[in-house]
């Protein structure tokens, strides 16, 4: 049984969800936003606006757990709101409780500024009383768990466990094989306000407005989000193409995903040059996204490169969904958790986010292959057990059962 707070699918059929409504003030919430007092909304509502969900998920669970009588409460973060939610049904039920941190609020990549250093404290603090009222807790990333780890006690830092993403290999195109060259990137990047020129003299009120929005910050690291965009990669096959004038036409980036407006993007793209060799999509069904996936001739990622070059502990999603394929990768991230985990792996190309000469270098050499008739491809069935949904389920339930003896 799930309780989600939106609608949701039922990922199998002996799975039944079962939507609580939040009772979120919407109407109030809406007008601070149309005041422009979002800033007042981050301070003031903590954790997250799932806070108006705790309630209500706390009522559904009792009558859950009466009714149908689990033997344990799984949840996963974030918002971290759901976790508290947890918490209590644990005090009331007695079951056994495992959280799972997709997204760690030590993570500074997630998380590279809190609105207060107090939120900051707060949300460690969170992190610290979910991990010391939960029979287990499960972390996605192996620098973000030790990180966690490192300042729990002795006696409960047994209670963290890695747990990774899966992907299963997806099916190939049933479709002949284009004669370009066609670099695919699957997802939102959040970088396209970062491109766009900023305004050349603000009026008085709109640095007012930004200071007040600055106002109090706290910034544990500092992101360079123009990375997190096809700026670079977009300029690396510019000059490719400028190398290589058969190619002209011939070689692109699409993306796909896309949720920001098209003219954001539209001229996002063009203040970076790149708007000859990109193309943006919005959202696909995702049974045609891994069709496009395994048909790509080469598929990239990008993560906000670190301006301070501390490691990074966020992993991808995409880093096991490409992996899964037979397909080149070019991953274009910073030091950390990624670069660590796709190190050594078999037909990868691995660069810094704002390294547009490597990526330049890997696209030419792949292109070239292709255009000359042996196209590159890598099966990596050395992999396929270790990122099955089977294994990844089977490391889960272990860590339940885990959480279920130790209640015992």
């Amino acid at each position: 049984m799930v309780l989600a707070q939106g609608e949701a699918e039922s990922p199998a059929p002996a799975v039944r969800v079962e939507t609580v409504r939040s009772r979120r003030p919407h109407r109030l919430l809406a007008l601070l936003r149309r005041l422009r007092m979002d800033k007042l909304l981050e301070m003031i509502v903590w954790p997250d606006e799932s806070i108006f969900w705790v309630i209500p998920a706390i009522l559904a669970g009792r009558r859950v757990i009466r009714h149908e009588r689990p033997s344990a409460i799984v949840v996963f973060t974030m918002p971290y709101s759901g976790a508290l939610a947890g918490i209590a049904l644990r005090r009331l039920s007695g079951l056994p409780l495992v959280v799972n941190f997709d997204d760690s609020p030590t993570c500074t990549d997630m998380h590279p500024y809190f609105p207060t250093r107090l939120h900051h404290r707060l949300a460690r603090a969170l992190e610290d009383f979910c991990i010391r009222h939960a029979d287990a807790v499960v972390y996605v990333s192996a620098r973000n768990l030790e990180r966690v780890r490192a300042r729990q006690p002795e006696a409960i830092r047994e209670r963290l466990h890695l747990v990774r993403y899966g992907a299963d290999p997806p099916q190939a195109p049933d479709v002949p094989p284009s004669r370009d060259f066609e670099l695919v990137y699957v997802g939102a990047m959040s970088g396209w306000w970062s491109l766009v020129d900023a305004e050349p003299d603000p009026s008085p009120m709109a640095r007012i407005y930004g200071a007040w929005t600055r106002l109090g910050r706290f910034e544990l690291t500092k992101l360079d989000q123009r990375t997190s965009s096809p700026a670079v990669v977009g300029r690396a096959i510019v000059g490719a193409i400028a190398s290589h004038a058969a190619w002209v036409g011939r070689v692109k980036l699409t993306v796909y995903g896309n949720p920001y407006p098209p003219a954001l993007v539209e001229r996002a793209m063009a203040s970076a040059g790149v708007e000859r060799v990109v193309e943006v999509n919005g959202p696909v069904p995702h049974e045609e996204v891994t069709a496009i996936v395994a048909g790509a001739d080469l598929l990239f990622m990008t993560l906000p490169k670190r301006l301070d070059d501390s490691p990074g502990g966020r992993i991808s999603a995409k880093t096991y969904e490409y992996l899964a394929t037979d397909r080149p990768i070019l991953a274009a991230v910073p030091r950390g958790e990624n670069w660590d985990y796709l190190t050594g792996k078999d037909g990868v190309w691995l660069v810094a986010p704002d390294d547009e000469a490597g990526m330049r270098a890997a696209i030419v050499e792949l292109a070239s292959a292709k255009f000359a008739g042996s196209p590159m491809t890598f099966p990596r069935e050395d992999l396929r057990e270790e990122l099955s949904y089977d294994t990844r389920a089977k490391e889960f339930a272990a860590v339940i059962r885990a959480a279920l003896d130790a209640r015992r």
